[in-house]
């Protein structure tokens, strides 16, 4: 695309924030929609040169919302990424996904907005320098599947500078669920992301801050899956928790060294079909239904149970068996940006980063949640322990089982192959 030193970006912010009653959408034991906002609700674009990052601040978006954006917007598509930070206190966003309940005039103002977004951020390119590096690693994400499980603790950062020393964006990414704020939270809110870009732009006046949430399936600060099944208040789990956790990120990122990085701007893409399995506890409608009428039964299980309940009605044992993973690559000047669908788990960046190898002052950023959000992906040793990412999630999901095992491994390996080329 560009093969000069010098590349040329631009970056825009668009609000998107509905008002008080909007669906909610992350936890099926939220059952009341939201009553205010507690921070904005946001698309946020970066383009460098004909390629663009477009963060979302939504739990999940469909495939083929993103691909519409990317067809709509003034770029090729091949350059075009579409990703949702994975916030559990957004408005709902992904139609027979993720508990439904999407507006379908504010899901149509949020592709406009995305377009809008990407438009602004071309129009307002200006020659750059890329300036990348890792931040110090923090002790932020914890796995919530086991304690020995694998965690993702880098921080990469990149930092586009203007002829003018100006930062025209900061683009991170942290491997961690923005699961702080719990069920029982009912304002809109980027969860901690949103604290890291405010601490960020903050620093930079004028910059846009985008987060990318990286492979994080397996990853939060330190509660199981299981803990969201409730509408109980935790106090690990509250605005101020987010804000020590953003805090963290954010000093780490601000006191990053970076080096200049140049060279070409490309874009690579390619699509897999992953199989999807059966569902392996489907002999539990029995149990699932006494639970939902049973009266002493804690609120969130019981909306939790309903829903596996329609599940069983309207998608079990139909369905697709097939699903097509986008898989990108987006190479801004010696930085590579790795992009994967729905949730990946932790190993899956650690493996990518790995398998790419690290030129010396190279860097590598793997995000999940780009460009469709179907389900979780564990990687192969995973389907042993069992547990909620593995057995149930794709319930909630509207998919009629889990990925099949291997599934992760080939995004793995896809995407080292289109790094490598």
């Amino acid at each position: 695309m560009s093969g000069e030193r010098t590349v040329r970006a631009g970056a825009a912010v668009v609000d998107v924030t509905p008002p008080a009653g909007a669906t909610m959408s992350g936890y099926a034991a939220r059952l009341g929609p939201a009553t205010g906002v507690h921070d904005p609700i946001t698309v946020r674009a970066v383009c460098l040169e004909d390629t663009a990052l477009v963060a979302v601040d939504v739990v999940g978006l469909h495939e083929d919302f993103c691909a519409t954006v990317a067809r709509r917007c003034p770029l090729p598509d091949e350059g075009v990424r579409i990703h949702a930070t994975h916030t559990h206190s957004g408005p709902a966003s992904v139609p027979g996904r993720l508990g439904g309940g999407v507006d379908a005039v504010w899901l149509a103002k949020l592709e406009d907005a995305c377009v809008e977004a990407i438009a602004a951020a071309v129009r307002r390119r200006v020659p750059v320098q890329v300036l990348a590096g890792y931040a110090a690693e923090v002790d932020v994400a914890r796995n919530r599947r086991r304690i020995d499980g694998p965690v993702d603790h880098s921080l990469p950062v990149v930092r586009l500078v203007a002829d003018d020393g100006a930062s025209v964006a900061v683009v991170m990414s942290y491997a961690c669920h923005p699961v702080v704020l719990g069920a029982d939270n009912t304002l809109l809110s980027a969860d901690y992301p949103g604290v890291v870009r405010r601490l960020v732009e903050a620093r930079h006046p004028g910059c846009v801050a985008l987060f990318l949430t990286g492979c994080a399936g397996d990853a939060n600060t330190g509660h199981a899956a299981s803990a969201s099944v409730t509408q109980q208040a935790s106090m690990s789990r509250t605005f101020a928790a987010a804000e020590q956790a953003g805090e963290t990120l954010a000093a780490a990122v601000l006191d990053a060294r970076l080096v200049a990085h140049a060279g070409p701007v490309r874009a690579a893409r390619t699509t897999l079909d992953l199989d999807i399995a059966d569902d392996p506890g489907v002999d539990g409608v029995d149990e699932w239904r006494r639970l939902a009428a049973d009266p002493g039964t804690d609120p969130g299980l019981t909306a939790l149970m309903r829903y596996w309940l329609d599940w069983s009605e309207r998608i079990a044992g139909r369905g697709e068996r097939r699903w097509p993973a986008p898989v990108g690559v987006l190479d801004w000047a010696g930085v590579r940006i790795v992009t994967l669908p729905g949730e990946p788990f932790a190993q899956l960046g650690l493996d990518i980063r790995a398998a790419v190898g690290q030129r010396p002052a190279a860097v590598t950023m793997v995000a999940g949640y780009t460009d469709g959000c179907p389900g979780y992906l564990p990687t192969s040793p995973e389907y042993a322990f069992g547990g909620y990412e593995v057995e149930e999630a794709h319930r909630y999901y509207g998919l009629r089982g889990p990925f099949a095992p291997g599934s992760a491994e080939r995004l793995v390996e896809a995407a080292t192959a289109l790094a490598r080329s």
